[in-house]
């Protein structure tokens, strides 16, 4: 199991950003967390088995919601993990 940390930059908010994030998490059957934040972006924390996060890592760099456009992301703080700290992948105001 990996934790990461991460920050999506570009027009991500006010895109359904959020909301596409965790059904992609909940999909992959990640846990973890994905808010807005007051300059524009996106971030949250990632926890799961190291392929799955990788996957949802592609989609944070590559994809996101319809009509969103990513200018980047960035991961941090990565470190592998015992057990999950979240019980699912929530919004966070």
């Amino acid at each position: 199991l990996v934790s990461v940390d991460y920050e999506v930059y570009g027009k991500v908010q006010g895109v359904f950003f959020r909301k596409y994030t965790q059904g992609e998490a909940k999909k992959l059957g990640l846990v973890g967390w994905v808010q807005n934040t007051s300059h524009g972006t996106v971030k949250g924390q990632i926890q799961g088995p190291t392929a799955r996060v990788r996957e949802l890592q592609e989609w944070l760099r590559k994809i996101g919601s319809p009509q969103s456009r990513i200018s980047r992301a960035e991961f941090s703080n990565e470190k592998k993990i015992e057990a999950l700290q979240h019980k699912e992948f929530q919004i966070l105001k």
